[in-house]
């Protein structure tokens, strides 16, 4: 086992501090529920337009920036208001900004409508997403620099190592299964599959945001968040899952959540029947 150098842990401080303010805003906000957790899906969703079209050449304060950042807030309004059919619409005229910003506005109105049309189901299915998601980056980052070892990825994120990924997969794993012993409502050992399935979703959006910037040459999208980068940065894997897991809702019976889809759930899904 390799030491970890002190060099590898300058950043852990205010990494901590900036998680432990998003988990005390995003927690009330996912707890109460409502307004306040649609009003914190649109300021992630404009927040992460912002940053986007900064990378590609957009100002922020610029005209066509506004615009871009307008795109998000209308897809938010058409989910929010239970106008889901007016989604697609804002996802293919994105393209009016051109193929590399229409992909991305894409990744963020499905990661953003399927968090808001999660949350209707109650608060165990945004927490299971989210916190899979999280303990895929934390135990990933945590050992990583423990053990270290051989690199991920090395060409897009040099700082990645198979170990990491590894013990980010099982961090997932565990959350998933912990999450859904602790709702009673069955289908712990699907939870533990799916679980699994959103931290590597989630490490593949790490590693293709990972791979936007280093084409782009820079090192974070933003300097919101202390430690993290941006909040592309901060909910690169976050956009990946989300929509995953919304599509699993669509699989399982009215009220149940969707980590107890069973294979057989999906495959009648995808043949066009839904259960339920």
């Amino acid at each position: 086992m390799t030491t970890a150098r002190p060099s590898a842990w300058r950043d852990l401080k205010a990494r901590l501090i900036s998680a432990l303010v998003l988990v005390i805003v995003a927690g009330t906000a996912i707890g109460l529920g409502g307004w306040f957790y649609k009003a914190l899906v649109l300021a992630a969703m404009v927040g992460m337009a912002a940053e986007a079209g900064v990378l590609f050449g957009l100002a922020s304060r610029s005209w066509r920036g506004s615009l871009y950042m307008l795109w998000a807030a209308g897809a938010w309004l058409a989910a929010a208001t239970g106008r889901w059919e007016a989604i697609p619409a804002f996802c293919i005229s994105a393209l009016v900004f051109g193929a590399p910003l229409c992909l991305i506005m894409c990744i963020i109105v499905l990661a953003g409508n399927a968090l808001l049309w999660l949350r209707p189901e109650g608060v165990l299915p945004v927490l299971f997403v989210i916190c899979v998601v999280v303990a895929s980056d934390s135990c990933a980052y945590l050992t990583g620099r423990m053990i270290g070892g051989p690199k991920l990825a090395p060409r897009i994120s040099p700082g990645k190592t198979w170990s990491g990924s590894v013990g980010g997969l099982v961090g997932a794993l565990a959350c998933g299964t912990l999450i859904a012993t602790y709702a009673g409502q069955g289908g712990v050992a699907t939870a533990a599959l799916w679980g699994a399935v959103l931290g590597i979703v989630a490490q593949a959006g790490d590693l293709a945001e990972s791979g936007m910037k280093r084409a782009l040459g820079v090192k974070d999208s933003g300097t919101l968040l202390p430690g993290h980068g941006g909040l592309l940065d901060r909910f690169d894997g976050l956009v990946f899952a989300a929509p995953v897991a919304a599509v699993l809702s669509l699989c399982v019976p009215t009220g149940a959540p969707f980590w107890v889809a069973g294979w057989h759930a999906v495959f009648a899904a995808l043949a066009g029947h839904l259960p339920g």
